[in-house]
């Protein structure tokens, strides 16, 4: 029943999170993470963050995180998509801030574990070893969002929510009586509050952009005039502008021509790839010749695929597919699960060329 900081973000998830924790009979403190400057409607996250913590009676902090965000979040986001490639800045945001500034508070205030609202679970494994396992609420899994975490992040973790589901959470939100009962989720990356990926970026690099390149086919021929290589993601079909009498989609960005590779479906199918800045949870690692059969996904909405790990070269590793996955996109995370929805680990999918 010791003391536990739980990350608030204003929503039901969090607040739910809290009160179960008070409910159980710790003695729980809520913070909040400032990460942007200025006012704007992401001021409301501390109110209504704050307005919970009023309800349950508890200490509550907000806790400016802004310069830290910018360098481990907003930074690599815009140099990934400048690079060709689509990355995943929640996954960053969990280990470099979140869980970072959980426990530096936890250090500040005198306690021991931290807490947040996501849908799934922290666990200790017989091998002495933590990872993280799937929610309980299939549409509502967070557990690749979480594939990152260190050993030492997760030690100091509990996450009540692993064992609910949202209607769950939300008859438990409502019968305590939390402001946050009925608010909706939010769906968008949360620094991108107004238009699309590249203006943001067009807006926030801070440096000349490049410009428009060709769309080129997969033997080099010139279709059209794409936007500036950031624009576009591997997979992506709509927004391209081109009339080529079918459906034809990016299958690959090239960042050192400023040219997008446009292809029929057919050429997005893989049964092979590459990962590097990996994070391993249940084990260790892989060890040389050594094959782990698992459940990859190469997204968050994947339901995943199965498929055999081998190490590749230091800090790689291969993933085959037992049939083609669509749509590997550079830059996107692959978590690896085992038979028991656990996270054995993960990595960030390598472009072609492997540059990672």
């Amino acid at each position: 029943m010791g003391r536990v900081i739980v990350g608030m973000s204003g929503g039901v998830d969090s607040a739910t999170a809290a009160f179960l924790l008070q409910e159980a009979g710790h003695d729980v403190i809520g913070v909040t993470f400032r990460t942007w400057s200025g006012g704007g409607s992401r001021c409301c996250e501390i109110d209504e963050a704050r307005e919970t913590a009023r309800k349950l009676n508890i200490p509550y902090h907000v806790l400016n995180c802004v310069s830290d965000f910018r360098k481990n979040v907003e930074a690599p986001f815009i140099e990934d998509y400048l690079r060709g490639l689509t990355p995943n800045p929640c996954v960053i945001c969990n280990r470099e801030v979140k869980w970072a500034r959980l426990l530096y508070a936890a250090e500040l205030l005198g306690a021991d574990t931290v807490a947040t609202g996501h849908y799934a679970s922290a666990i200790r494994l017989e091998n002495g070893r933590y990872a993280i396992q799937k929610a309980a609420d299939v549409q509502k899994d967070q557990s690749y969002m979480l594939y990152r975490l260190t050993q030492e992040q997760l030690s100091r973790t509990v996450l009540p929510l692993g064992g609910l589901t949202k209607t769950e959470v939300r008859r438990i939100a409502e019968r305590a009586g939390l402001p946050s009962a009925s608010r909706p989720d939010s769906q968008e990356v949360c620094f991108v509050t107004e238009g699309s990926y590249g203006d943001y970026i067009e807006t926030h690099a801070g440096r000349e952009l490049p410009g428009e390149g060709d769309f080129v086919d997969e033997q080099g021929n010139v279709l059209g005039k794409h936007h500036g290589i950031f624009r576009y993601t591997v997979g992506q079909r709509k927004g391209l502008g081109l009339s080529l009498g079918r459906p034809v989609y990016v299958k690959d960005i090239r960042p050192e021509t400023n040219e997008v590779v446009i292809a029929d479906e057919n050429s997005l199918y893989r049964t092979e790839i590459l990962c590097g800045r990996l994070n391993f949870m249940s084990l260790p690692g892989i060890a040389e010749h050594e094959t782990i059969r698992a459940t990859v996904k190469i997204r968050y909405r994947h339901e995943g695929a199965e498929a055999a790990l081998n190490p590749a070269y230091p800090g790689r590793v291969l993933v085959r597919f037992a049939n083609p996955v669509r749509a590997a996109t550079p830059g996107q995370s692959a978590v690896f699960y085992d038979s028991a929805d656990r996270v054995i680990g993960g990595g960030v999918i390598l472009p072609s060329d492997a540059s990672l």
